[in-house]
């Protein structure tokens, strides 16, 4: 099949002779759903985008790298100059865009200040201690009684399941001496910590209260919680589990809630909501309540596809979590701060957790941190735990790092002071829209999305049943047009997805939605002759 793209791409060429033959040609291998692609044409276009022999092992990458250097708002230019409109805001993450100046400010001022101190053994820094504060008042689809600092999700996440088994102390001022998290990969840095927090504080939480075996966690197909051990466990996508012998025993995962290709035929979206609290529950019987610790859930689904879950989706799942006694982990690292027009994705659902994850938004990417929120029970149940056992051993070396924290205390001043969220709301139904303009296409299947989030799958005919044949690269083929047109997009398999940052104009919004409409044009043309060739056997007669 690859070799039929390329020789549809050599026919077009026939016609077309500035399109190049190569570009289609992919230089990784598609049986990752999970990464996107580039084009082994840059390579020969200009060495100055690749650095052959590179040291990096780069995450979640086959071949050579290009090289962006230089942000301007929404914009990220390449080492040739070339500028394009970033729609995935880095990887969900530049919300305020790539050049705020408050938060560099807030970087310099804080490193002339004191450029580091750590948080163990009682002592702490003013800005890890005033984040805390500012993270606890804002969050309000719950009360929340602890700040707990990680350097990413996947790091605040596994630290979850050590809550599951002890609560942390309420504090009237946080103490984050709880929270250090090893620096990891400078390009993962915003969701592995996470999961690492989440996981070890559920665990030491029930250890506390005397039910050691509720070490079970569950998640959900497609959901994406980081690439450690634990949080790619709690990942969903068979890429991130593929050859690392994963996920681990005490991870489950239940139904995906994407009703457009999980529905029954003649389901509704109550029904389908209905039935996959049902499953849940079903799962939870099967294993046994006693040994159920956690449910973890993204308000959207973001890197399994963006993924909105129907609107009863979450009041039915918490009614069975609540029912058998079972933690809710809310991981809010791609929807806090105003992504869905809320400032946090639980006050858009009604999510009431006992432990949020936070992350990426949180410092507009700028440096790395992230955070895990715990409830006040949580709290008083690890407090009065690590006082009897005279310490609660669990932290690293840069969590609540004064740099970060200086940063992310003048993010949030930014999303309050420009009420993110609203501004989200006004331009969303544009943004939206406008790429919604091109459902009726042919080879478009679904097109899905919640303020400034959105996801487009691509289909044979418009039906779920009917995909594209892997090799075809249908997503890679949209997304290398929309670079050709200026903009960057996420490419998932035969799905593309936009996060842009919450700074984004009117303007920018009319421009995004210009170059998705031409990119799908081209992706039209090629699949037509790749249909018509594979159908009457024209690889054979090549």
């Amino acid at each position: 099949m690859r070799l039929l793209r390329v020789r549809a791409d050599a026919f077009l060429c026939k016609f077309e002779p500035q399109m190049d033959p190569r570009r289609h040609v992919l230089q990784m291998d598609r049986r990752s759903d999970f990464t996107s692609y580039l084009p082994t044409f840059a390579i020969a276009k200009d060495s100055k985008l690749m650095f052959k022999g590179h040291g990096m092992l780069a995450p979640f990458t086959a071949g050579w790298q290009s090289n962006d250097v230089h942000p301007l708002g929404s914009y990220v230019y390449d080492i040739n100059g070339n500028k394009y409109l970033d729609s995935l805001a880095g990887l969900w993450c530049t919300a305020l865009g790539g050049s705020e100046p408050r938060l560099v400010k807030a970087a310099t001022d804080q490193l002339n200040k004191l450029p580091f101190y750590h948080s163990f053994w009682n002592r702490t820094t003013k800005p890890t201690l005033d984040l805390a504060d500012d993270l606890l008042s804002m969050f309000t689809a719950s009360k929340m009684g602890k700040a707990f600092f990680t350097n990413s999700g996947s790091e605040a996440n596994d630290s979850h399941m050590l809550c599951s088994l002890r609560r942390v102390a309420t504090i009237d001022t946080i103490y984050v001496a709880l929270t250090v998290i090893r620096h990891s990969h400078l390009q993962r840095i915003t969701k592995n910590c996470f999961t690492l927090c989440y996981v070890k504080l559920v665990w030491y939480y029930n250890n506390a209260l005397g039910r050691p075996n509720k070490k079970k966690f569950i998640a959900r197909s497609k959901a994406y919680h980081g690439s450690t051990l634990i949080s790619a466990s709690l990942t969903g996508l068979p890429a991130l589990h593929q050859k690392f012998d994963l996920p681990a025993p005490f991870v489950l995962h239940t139904d995906c809630p994407h009703y457009w290709r999980f529905h029954l035929p003649g389901e509704t979206e109550e029904e389908f909501a209905t039935r996959l609290a049902k499953n849940l529950e079903d799962l939870i019987l099967k294993e046994g309540p006693e040994t159920i610790a956690a449910f973890i859930a993204e308000p959207v689904m973001g890197a399994g596809g963006v993924i909105p879950p129907p609107k009863t989706y979450f009041d039915k799942v918490q009614a069975v979590v609540k029912k058998y006694d079972i933690l809710f982990i809310v991981d809010e690292v791609i929807t806090a701060f105003g992504r869905l027009g809320t400032m946090f994705g639980s006050d858009m659902y009604n999510i009431k957790p006992d432990l949020v994850t936070l992350a990426k938004a949180l410092s507009s990417a700028y440096v790395p941190i992230g955070a895990t929120l715990v409830s006040p029970e949580i709290a008083a149940v690890v407090d009065s735990q690590s006082n009897k056992l005279g310490s609660f051993a669990h932290g690293f070396t840069y969590s609540g790092h004064p740099v970060a924290c200086a940063v992310a205390i003048e993010a949030l001043k930014i999303y309050r002071e420009r009420n993110i969220p609203d501004h989200v709301k006004q331009i969303a139904p544009r943004f939206q829209e406008g790429t919604k303009a091109f459902a009726g296409s042919p080879i478009v299947g679904e097109i899905r999305g919640v303020g400034l989030i959105l996801g487009t799958e691509f289909a044979n005919n418009k039906s779920r049943d009917d995909p594209f044949p892997a090799e075809w690269g249908v997503g890679a083929i949209f997304g290398q047009e929309c670079q050709k047109r200026g903009m960057l997009v996420r490419v998932a398999g035969d799905s593309i997805m936009m996060s842009p940052p919450l700074t984004m104009t009117p303007g920018e919004v009319d421009e995004n939605n210009s170059s998705l409409s031409g990119g799908n044009n081209a992706p039209e043309r090629t699949l037509f002759l790749m249909r018509g060739m594979a159908k009457h056997s024209f690889t054979e007669r090549w």
